[in-house]
């Protein structure tokens, strides 16, 4: 059963996460958090309760190790990124940034799930790479970045939070106050690709 773009649940085992490549690229929903909504996401496990299965969360980009998230972002399916041209994203201001390291590991700095907005910091935000490496899947770390992520955009006073979702996944966000074009609202992309249609 699908579960996720490119994650695999089997049957015989709910915990067992198996990546795959979508066959085909897949159109993506904008959904939106507005008002009370996105407020209202609580979390459903603390830092601590991370901390004793092994992990830690990170709510600045300081520390991250920008090459090992761009395999993650490989392994999941999102192509690979200019790791500069990674790092200026991440130092955009009116964002925020929540990720999760694998005390474990011996190389710090190796996301194990990661997350990242961007916006004016009063009004608006756009969530962006939501991504947990594939042997990391199904245990609730995707979760938990998103409800970090959404909880420090609200505490900004952003009520405005969209994403941009694969139609697989779109049930993934529903629980944490997003919805798929709420009251009848569309969103649009400016890309190239729509540009060169047009000549």
């Amino acid at each position: 059963m699908q579960v996720f773009p490119g994650i695999l649940r089997t049957p015989s085992s709910p915990r067992l996460w198996i990546p795959t490549r979508p066959s085909r690229p897949q159109r993506r929903h904008l959904c939106f958090a507005s008002g009370d909504a996105a407020g209202g996401v609580g979390l459903s496990v603390s830092d601590g309760e991370l901390e004793t299965r092994g992990f830690l969360v990170r709510r600045t980009a300081t520390g991250l190790d920008v090459e090992a998230l761009n395999e993650v972002f490989a392994r999941v399916g999102f192509p690979r990124r200019d790791p500069a041209r990674i790092r200026r994203a991440l130092e955009q201001a009116g964002g925020a940034v929540v990720w999760v390291e694998e005390t474990r590991s011996k190389a710090e700095g190796r996301p194990v799930a990661f997350a990242r907005a961007t916006g004016d910091g009063v009004f608006n935000a756009v969530v962006w790479d939501v991504v947990v490496e594939p042997s990391f899947q199904g245990m609730g770390l995707g979760r938990a970045v998103m409800e970090r992520l959404v909880a420090e955009l609200r505490g900004m006073g952003v009520s405005n939070i969209a994403l941009y979702a694969e139609p697989r996944v779109v049930g993934f966000y529903r629980p944490l106050g997003f919805a798929a074009d709420p009251d009848g609202i569309r969103g649009m992309v400016y890309s190239r690709k729509n540009q060169q249609k047009r000549r």
